[in-house]
């Protein structure tokens, strides 16, 4: 396929604004320029655009399905059970290459993400921002930087080796600031990983300063980003950095000093009561950033659907030897409620439960939670004062009493700050199962990726232990070098 004909089914979704015209065969206009005149002449058609981002980075190839799911299975919790090609299963066993649909189809999805907040961004340069007025376009701009920093992180996650290797200095990704409308010139070489992570930063710190402090309904504070969205991601993209007192100083903004622990400021997060009614009722305060997958507009296919891969469809089952087999993870925790068991191929096996719900598979897809950043919170203060320190004790028994009121952590009970380290992990394991952060949690320390069923383990050396480049990229870009 030509580069041309590539950049056009690009751009023609990067505006998701299409019309017939017209145009005069002698002078042509370039269909790409019109679209991105057209998108910022109204307010509605800028809010349209801002909404448009979201869309992006829930597709189904990005946060949307697939960027969870692969997070998930290359760890060790999940058994393959079909043997599909088209469902990750070479991202199972680690056995992807630079052509496979996994490794281009993510990284395309993630880069045109990335190109329409870059389009956007440059769009309220040229007019749009007069045409919503300076505080509406800082916010609108500051959405996007947001959207822009959580794909850049992500591609990390997976395309580039973690910051403890040469404390960033290695290879990262190709760093696009500008929108890309026409077909031309694509060299970039690759930033280094602490560059991007740099540029990450900025766009979330850019995001905190000018994003509103929360909308008028639960469901935009869900779905959208506020300033409380990008200090929650800038305690995962520290602790990715192993900063931890920059974890500590970001997470302290939104969360109070002692139990019960909340947001003091901006939207009230908090962890709910009951678990189980954060994957029902998904525009609760524990959400700070979830995709909503509403019937009929924003549908994902089913080889690309997390309730098909973990639940319906069973493409996946829970490892017998991973965390669901842990007997410190009680069998009466109310996390439980969210592993199911059926019968496959006439024998039981437990699943994932947390969407449930079967095609057209409309459970929403959760980003961030106020869980995570209080357990981000405390291994920060662990790992920064090398010590069992009280206040990481209490936000970890915050986080297992909500589920599980019969445990109850206490400072004796961990004889060195490494057993609270690794106590931390194993919570995380627990409390955000499902949801894409085990495979990354694992990579920031530096551990290897466990053996599961016929899989053997992939050491923190290991070439597999992260992706090839996009086949697609090293085409087109003659200063892109492969992992």
């Amino acid at each position: 396929m030509k580069k041309n004909k590539i950049l056009l089914i690009v751009t023609t979704g990067i505006l998701a604004v299409t019309s017939c015209r017209k145009e005069d065969w002698l002078n042509p206009v370039s269909v790409d320029q019109v679209e991105a005149d057209f998108a910022f002449t109204t307010p509605d058609r800028i809010h349209a655009q801002v909404l448009g981002l979201y869309s992006a980075l829930k597709a189904g190839n990005f946060y949307g399905g697939r960027y969870i799911v692969y997070n998930e299975v290359r760890a060790d919790n999940y058994i393959n059970l079909t043997t599909n090609a088209v469902t990750a299963y070479l991202v199972w066993n680690h056995t992807t290459s630079n052509n496979a649909q996994e490794v281009t189809g993510l990284w395309s999805s993630a880069y045109q993400t990335i190109n329409r907040c870059n389009l956007f961004i440059d769009g309220m340069a040229n007019g749009g921002n007069e045409v919503v007025g300076a505080e509406q376009a800082a916010y609108y701009v500051a959405e996007a930087k947001l959207v822009r920093a959580i794909s850049y992180y992500s591609l990390l996650q997976l395309y580039a080796r973690p910051y403890w290797d040469g404390n960033g200095s290695m290879p990262g990704l190709p760093l696009r600031l500008t929108g890309n409308l026409y077909a031309g010139d694509y060299d970039l070489a690759r930033s280094s990983v602490g560059e991007v992570y740099q540029q990450i930063l900025a766009d979330l710190n850019d995001a905190e300063a000018a994003l509103p402090t929360n909308y008028s309904s639960a469901y935009d504070n869900t779905t959208r980003g506020h300033r409380n969205t990008a200090i929650a991601f800038k305690t995962r993209v520290y602790l990715s950095m192993r900063e931890y007192d920059n974890v500590i100083s970001e997470a302290n903004k939104i969360v109070s000093t002692s139990a019960p622990f909340t947001a003091t400021s901006g939207v009230n997060h908090a962890l709910q009561d009951d678990i189980v009614n954060v994957f029902s009722n998904y525009t609760t305060t524990e959400s700070i950033l979830s995709s909503p997958m509403n019937a009929g507009t924003d549908v994902v296919g089913g080889q690309t659907a997390l309730g098909s891969y973990f639940y319906s469809v069973r493409e996946y089952y829970l490892n017998e030897n991973g965390i669901i087999a842990d007997p410190n993870w009680r069998l009466t925790d109310r996390r439980r409620a969210l592993v199911d068991t059926a019968t496959l191929a006439g024998t039981p096996r437990s699943l994932m439960a947390k969407y449930p719900t079967p095609s057209p598979y409309v459970d929403y897809v959760p980003i961030i939670r106020y869980a995570e950043v209080l357990l981000s919170l405390g291994e920060a203060i662990a790992r920064s004062s090398n010590s069992v320190d009280p206040r990481a004790v209490a936000l970890l028994n915050y986080v297992r009493q909500r589920s599980d009121a019969t445990t109850t952590f206490t400072v004796a009970n961990f004889a060195t700050p490494q057993a609270l380290f690794d106590a931390f992990l194993h919570e995380r394991n627990i409390e955000l199962l499902g949801e894409g952060l085990r495979s990354p949690d694992l990579m920031r320390l530096g551990l290897d990726l466990p053996a599961k069923g016929t899989v053997s383990s992939v050491s923190a050396n290991a070439q597999s232990y992260i992706w090839p480049i996009s086949q697609t990229e090293l085409l087109y870009n003659n200063l892109m070098e492969d992992n």
